[in-house]
């Protein structure tokens, strides 16, 4: 029993690196763009608020993680598992080929698909599921509205200053608003490895009797995704920094303010928000207000079915996984 959770523990700790990976697009990819950082110093940048934002926001997403999605009554470890499986490989995959994907919702697939392998429809919890569901759709919306209306303000607030000026001091603005999404992205993110870490133990007994989400998990879990946004997944940067649309300072500062807002008060809530949907909703609203057409929408719809496909693909690599694993198991 014991060397099963070690190794469950050791794959969401990659899996929470690998978040940080393709998510790492999310906390740094305008101010890469923007010039207003080096790409490595971004990263550096980015992973120190990821890990600073453990010490802030509470852990209400990782319990939904833990809690939220398939009753924990039918849980064990190989269907943890076969989940955590399911979600590795469709990050690992999206990240290769330069997709920004909702890692968070690869990892929501993988436990419902492992949980309708093994105990049917009944296993899921619908009530967590529909916000996830309806946050698929309302995080970039709510994004793009907010990032327009923070950009029109901008733009008019600054409309008798100088451009060279606005830009001089939106490149120092970035560098706040930057921190402040990475926190944001590492208070939400790190927490849903936390929460399958804590759902392992609590089910294989190392909990006790309550649910709850221990010091070393927490530091464990923000660590791994700070070091995974370290070393950054380049090909998705690309994709959100400098194809979707071409970013200032000012559009820059106001995608990752209007960002971090959202997650800040998605995590309170506790509902497991997609950061990549949230920051791509931003640059979308951002680049609009200049016009509709400085938005590569091509590249945007691409973006769009694989944030769809995430659930259904990672889910059915769940499902597959456990049943290939009861092969083996007594």
């Amino acid at each position: 029993m014991l060397t099963i959770v070690i190794v469950v523990v050791l794959l969401a700790l990659l899996f929470d690196f690998l978040n940080g990976m393709n998510d790492a697009a999310n906390s740094i990819a305008t101010i890469v763009s923007t010039q207003v950082l080096s790409p490595r110093l971004a990263v550096l940048w980015a992973a120190f608020f990821n890990v600073a934002a453990g010490f802030g926001f509470g852990v209400n997403v990782a319990k939904t993680i833990g809690k939220g999605i398939v009753d924990i009554a039918v849980v064990n470890e190989y269907l943890i598992l076969s989940a955590l499986i399911g979600a590795i490989l469709w990050t690992h995959v999206c990240t290769r080929y330069g997709l920004p994907i909702s890692v968070s919702h690869a990892l929501i697939g993988g436990l419902a698909g492992a949980g309708l392998a093994k105990a049917g429809l009944g296993s899921l919890v619908y009530g967590s599921l529909t916000k996830v569901m309806l946050f698929i759709f309302l995080a970039p919306l709510i994004g793009m509205v907010l990032g327009f209306l923070f950009m029109v303000g901008v733009l008019w607030a600054s409309r008798k200053l100088v451009p060279k000026k606005v830009d001089r001091s939106f490149r120092v603005g970035q560098l706040l608003s930057s921190a402040a999404y990475s926190m944001g992205h590492g208070t939400n993110d790190a927490q849903k490895t936390m929460g399958i870490i804590a759902l392992m133990l609590y089910t294989t007994g190392y909990l006790g009797d309550e649910f709850y989400i221990p010091v070393w998990v927490m530091l464990a879990a923000y660590l791994a995704i700070g070091l995974g946004t370290y070393f950054g997944g380049w090909k998705v940067i690309r994709t959100m920094g400098m194809r979707l649309t071409h970013l200032t300072p000012v559009h820059g500062f106001c995608a990752e303010t209007a960002g971090a807002l959202i997650l800040f008060g998605t995590a309170i809530a506790g509902i497991p928000v997609s950061t990549t949907h949230t920051i791509a909703g931003t640059i979308m609203g951002v680049g609009s207000t200049r016009r509709l057409s400085a938005v590569r929408w091509g590249i945007a719809g691409k973006m769009v079915w694989a944030w769809v496909l995430t659930i259904p693909a990672s889910a059915s690599v769940a499902a597959a996984t456990y049943y290939i694993v009861q092969l083996f198991v007594p």
